[in-house]
């Protein structure tokens, strides 16, 4: 059976995909028109098939392979080969390491302390703004918040001597060149470029220098990554690779999902004010949950979770089959990218009645098990899935309890607020809200 889906274009369907003001909004537009599997052109890719229904995608889970000419804009990034991308005889032991690390419960709770303090740090700050000040911009105060506390994850206490500040604004440099890069958007200074590469020399010269003190150390500690890294004999271009690649997924994962959480919670006071006492009793006077607090904040929870399907922090994957694939009443041929539209999947209304409005309840256990097991994925999914999800996770909840807890958050008047594709599911204007402290319940 042929596969519906747009004529094809000259262009390769760059037109098509700008003129619906993204690639994350064409998904919804040809889903909407074709049904769960489409047919269609996509810059990187002249054919590829997209899968926007839960059942059939387990046809695809096992898939272990990415397109590389869609990943290509990152192989300047790295120097051991592109990490994306590696075959799977690499790529499988590279992950096994990685969960050993981001998905582990003694590394979640080592860190704990850290990332606590600096959600503190934030939260004092927007404690202390005067009633009259700007709103903040939480996309880019909580990204940057985020990122602190990858750096700590991966640098370890041999890192303790780097420049956070330094690192957070490198980091930020290179991204901005390269995402510019790959989005074609205009770049106006003419020393983007090689200002990029010199702080893309400081970071991986700043791995280095950790690396150096672990192994001078005589003992590595597996509870950080660049430890874990150290002690599997990985080397140093790939461990600069893998740091590099850490820090590009998760501080952006955290960050917008977090702003995302917030901006909707602002729209719905209601579920905000149930939040706040969920809080309350869960922490009574304190500002802050312990790593076990975060079990008992079910509510919290649900918020973060609905937010994370209407606003997927990655709003689509890609794979390739190696093989032919059967796929419901279709044949997919080997070599196809198969395109996996993760908000589309979220927008299902097969799946998700009204599935634009925000209800937290969807994710009572009752109703997740309604569900297909891929109906919700916002990390992705099979063998190619994030490895920090969970790690995602614990800060997510963590910064939304110490900032929820303190202060109240409501949209800023006259902003808009619309969602783009920027490498995540990122607010075009940002994500503007006027913060104030709680009435009761501050700890």
């Amino acid at each position: 059976m042929r596969i519906p889906g747009p004529e094809r274009q000259e262009d390769g369907g760059l037109s098509a995909v700008v003129d619906a003001g993204g690639l994350h909004r064409y998904q919804l537009r040809m889903h909407e028109a074709y049904g769960p599997v489409v047919r269609f052109q996509l810059p990187g890719a002249d054919s590829a098939v997209s899968v926007a229904d839960p059942v059939l995608l387990e046809a695809t889970e096992h898939l272990d392979k990415r397109p590389e000419e869609l990943f290509a804009f990152l192989d300047p990034l790295c120097e051991a080969g592109n990490l994306q991308v590696l075959p799977a005889d690499e790529h499988t032991p590279w992950r096994r390491l990685l969960l050993s690390v981001l998905a582990g419960r003694p590394a979640h709770e080592r860190h704990f302390a850290r990332f606590t303090e600096l959600a503190r740090e934030r939260a004092d700050r927007w404690d202390g703004r005067e009633a009259d000040d700007e709103p903040v911009e939480l996309q880019k105060e909580l990204t940057a918040l985020s990122l602190r506390m990858i750096c700590g994850f991966a640098f370890g206490e041999a890192g303790a001597d780097t420049d956070a500040d330094r690192i957070v604004v490198a980091f930020e440099e290179v991204l901005t060149e390269y995402l510019g890069r790959l989005y074609q958007v205009p770049r106006d200074d003419p020393r983007s470029a090689e200002r990029a590469e010199e702080a893309l020399a400081y970071l991986r010269a700043t791995v280095d220098g950790v690396v150096a003190g672990h192994r001078s150390g005589g003992r590595t500690d597996r509870s950080d990554l660049i430890g874990a890294l150290v002690e599997a004999g990985e080397s140093p271009a790939r461990i600069r690779d893998t740091v590099m690649m850490t820090l590009l997924a998760a501080h952006h994962t955290t960050g917008v999902a977090v702003s995302w959480t917030l901006h909707l919670l602002g729209r719905h006071p209601d579920a905000a004010e149930r939040v706040a006492a969920e809080l309350d009793e869960v922490l009574g006077g304190r500002s802050a949950p312990d790593y076990g607090d975060l079990r008992r904040l079910t509510y919290l929870d649900m918020v973060l979770k609905e937010s994370m399907r209407l606003f997927p922090p990655g709003p689509y994957g890609a794979r390739e089959t190696t093989e032919d694939l059967a796929l419901g009443p279709y044949e997919i041929p080997a070599g196809t990218t198969v395109f996996y539209p993760f908000w589309a999947v979220h927008l299902n209304p097969a799946y998700w009645p009204e599935p634009e409005r925000f209800d937290p309840e969807r994710f009572t256990p009752r109703e997740a098990a309604k569900r297909p097991r891929l109906a919700y994925v916002p990390f992705g999914i099979g063998p190619r899935g994030c490895e920090g999800a969970a790690l995602a996770t614990v800060e997510a909840q963590l910064v939304l309890a110490v900032l929820l807890k303190r202060l109240r958050f409501r949209p800023a008047p006259g902003h808009e607020v619309t969602p783009v594709e920027r490498f995540v599911l990122w607010a075009r204007d940002g994500i503007r809200m006027t913060v104030r402290p709680r009435a009761s319940g501050a700890g």
